[in-house]
């Protein structure tokens, strides 16, 4: 009977030990295997490319919508250029100057602050007075003559974009006492959707929209009191610009307008008019730029 307890002991120890030389290097080795994934997991993530260029959409005649990004911080700020085209081409020198600021000056973007800069929101229009819609052009690329720059206003559906926005939209607007199309309804238009979807994706902490020609800052609103921030943006821009600081507009009424509709949606927004259609005025510009980037820079 001793004799047979024992032979089973024997048995069982030479089985237990069966067992745990041909199980324990597979568990180890799929224990080494999931840290391995983990680690490479974790390896994407902190490798992810950041894009420092995107098109945000195409105009009507298929033109893209390129928007510029600069800084990695939490705080977005979004400079839009040159909505109406070929008519205020200068807005357009003056976007892709800020595009040209910010890549050779990395610094002047605050460490909690990303910038994007869109030069041209209506790449139809400009490449009609123009004949390109990139920054190598200049004033001698200005096609001469009144009439041909009014007609670069417009986008390749003759609508006036700047009264295409989702605030007080009408089929029919003025500007200049032309009656101009305002589409067929609030974000008919590519170009308006492409700033729509990128805004209400992002969601910035404050939009500067350049125009011409007044030589003020204007404020935003649609229907209700202009935001303590947007008039606080207004006021700084102007004063570090050497603009004046309005907040009416009265040369045309502005339905449909892309500031108000920023407004609309509680993101405060400032409109810088340049005193001429000539001139990009930069230094002015940029401290204008730097001002705005400092008040976010805390």
């Amino acid at each position: 009977m001793k004799g047979i307890i024992a032979l089973i002991a024997i048995v069982a120890l030479g089985f237990g030990a069966y067992y745990f030389t041909h199980t324990s290097p597979q568990t180890s080795a799929t224990t080494g295997t999931t840290a391995s994934t983990t680690q490479q997991a974790g390896s994407q993530a902190t490798t992810t490319e950041v894009k420092t260029e995107t098109v945000i959409g195409t105009s009507v005649q298929g033109r893209p919508i390129t928007a510029y990004h600069y800084g990695t911080g939490d705080k977005e700020v979004v400079f839009i250029g040159d909505i109406h085209g070929g008519y205020t081409w200068n807005t357009a020198l003056l976007g892709y100057k800020t595009v040209e600021y910010f890549k050779n000056n990395p610094t002047a973007i605050p460490k909690n602050v990303k910038v994007t800069v869109i030069p041209v929101l209506n790449p139809d229009g400009l490449n009609k007075v123009v004949g390109t819609t990139t920054a190598n052009f200049s004033q001698a690329d200005v096609a001469s003559g009144q009439a041909a720059q009014i007609a670069g206003r417009f986008n390749g559906n003759t609508v006036d974009l700047n009264r295409n926005f989702d605030c007080l939209w009408q089929a029919k607007a003025t500007w200049q006492g032309r009656t101009v199309s305002g589409g067929t309804g609030a974000f008919s238009e590519p170009e308006s959707q492409a700033i729509k979807s990128y805004i209400e994706t992002q969601k910035p902490i404050a939009v500067v929209a350049w125009y011409a020609s007044a030589g003020g800052v204007y404020t935003s609103s649609c229907g209700s009191a202009t935001s303590p921030e947007t008039l606080a943006l207004t006021n700084l821009y102007a004063k570090a610009a050497g603009y004046t600081s309005n907040t009416t507009y009265t040369a045309d009424p502005l339905p449909g307008d892309m500031t108000n509709w920023l407004a609309k949606i509680g993101i405060p927004a400032i409109s810088v008019m340049l005193k001429t259609h000539t001139d990009m005025e930069w230094g002015a510009n940029q401290a204008g730029i730097d001002a705005v980037l400092a008040r976010y820079a805390k």
